[in-house]
């Protein structure tokens, strides 16, 4: 009897992996051949783990070597069942830092109308007040705004060459860079996108952007916890994330699961505190007056409860709203109550990040796969 290592391989390619579409050598499912004599031993892998694909793939190794080699082979088959590698979505954004950005902090909500994308242009702008090199992106694909609480809504981020390469370049004012799927969608279109359309839409914003030397960019999340939070914190590795709610319960429910959300052993975004918008009415006649329309102190005993920090409040000031229409952020006035409100809230989260900063390590990027069509998050 008389044959070679090479007729074996030859017989195995006339059988198909299971599952695969290809055969055995093709998908690299043989890991050895050995020849002792007229006895075979083939050491093979097979992601199947049912009895039943055992055994046929026993069968058909045997009968393919018998058949196309010699009958009189023993044919000794080493099985084993190793988990198949998940394909990757190439619409997930792996995970990666940007240069020269510093510090990455997302600003999320649990729910919609609590304020969120308010709170992060005077975040933004007081930030900048205090000297710093600040960035904006605007992460709501759905209902983008900071183009127009900047009052940037006409203008239209130019390319830029950066080593070679073209990049966006984010549009300035009030000394904040920012970009925005606003600059390019149509205002009177809804945007109706899948979620990893949108996911590819935000990498584009993220990493072909000529965002230069900054000290903090400010991530303005959509509400909600869904595909685009995922793919923010696949994408980036943040340094801490700021919740905004409002005092009611129902507010203050969402506002918990966004902030369990960051707090999964398995993204791990630190949160550096949560911040009550909308947390007493003062009319204008009445100065003094502090009436709390939604309830008391709802966001501040929520930050206890949870073991986190409590940023501070914002009072419901109809000055606000139109600043942000206007596109004239309040945090830009000087010596009001507003203007100091946001500036203590900046202060505080830098103060928080800072204490992180020194705690912990820097966030691990968070990595999504799809096995068996349910998402998982891995490290």
């Amino acid at each position: 009897m008389s044959f070679k290592k090479q007729d074996i391989y030859n017989a195995l390619e006339t059988i198909t992996a299971p599952g695969e579409g290809k055969s055995l050598i093709e998908n690299n499912n043989v890991k050895n051949v050995v020849i002792f004599g007229d006895e075979v031993n083939v050491d093979v892998t097979i992601s199947n783990p049912t009895l039943q694909a055992k055994k046929k793939i026993e069968t058909e190794i045997t009968k393919a070597i018998k058949t196309n080699v010699d009958e009189k082979i023993e044919v000794k088959i080493n099985l084993k069942v190793e988990k198949a590698t998940p394909k990757e979505d190439p619409n997930l954004i792996r995970g990666k830092e940007i240069p020269n950005i510093k510090n990455i902090i997302a600003i999320a909500s649990g729910k919609g109308g609590v304020g969120k994308s308010t709170v992060t242009s005077n975040l933004a702008v007081s930030l900048a007040k205090m000297g710093f090199s600040v960035g904006v992106l605007d992460a709501d694909v759905y209902g983008p705004s900071q183009h127009i609480m900047f009052d940037v809504e006409k203008e239209k981020p130019l390319s830029v060459n950066v080593d070679g390469r073209s990049k966006m370049k984010p549009i300035e004012n009030y000394g904040v860079k920012l970009l925005s799927l606003g600059f390019f969608t149509n205002p009177d279109q809804a945007v109706i996108w899948r979620g990893p359309m949108a996911s590819k839409a935000l990498k584009q914003l993220i990493f072909d952007a000529a965002w230069g030397e900054l000290d903090f960019l400010l991530i303005d999340l959509p509400p909600g916890t869904g595909d685009v939070h995922l793919s923010i914190v696949q994408a980036l590795p943040i340094n801490g994330a700021v919740v905004v709610s409002t005092p009611q319960n129902i507010a203050l429910a969402d506002a918990k699961k966004g902030v369990a959300m960051f707090q999964q052993d398995s993204i791990k975004v630190p949160v550096l505190g949560i911040i009550e918008n909308m947390a007493y009415f003062t009319p204008e006649e009445l100065p003094n007056n502090k009436y709390y329309i939604f309830g008391k102190d709802g966001a501040k005993n929520l930050a206890e409860d949870i073991n986190t920090t409590f940023l501070g409040e914002i009072p419901l000031v109809q000055s606000i709203r139109e600043a942000g229409d206007v596109g004239h952020p309040v945090a830009l006035q000087k010596d009001t109550v507003l203007e100091k409100s946001f500036s203590n809230i900046t202060k505080e989260m830098v103060s928080q990040l800072l204490k992180r900063n020194a705690n912990l390590p820097p966030t691990e990027v968070v990595r999504i796969t799809t096995m068996s069509g349910c998402s998982s998050v891995k490290k």
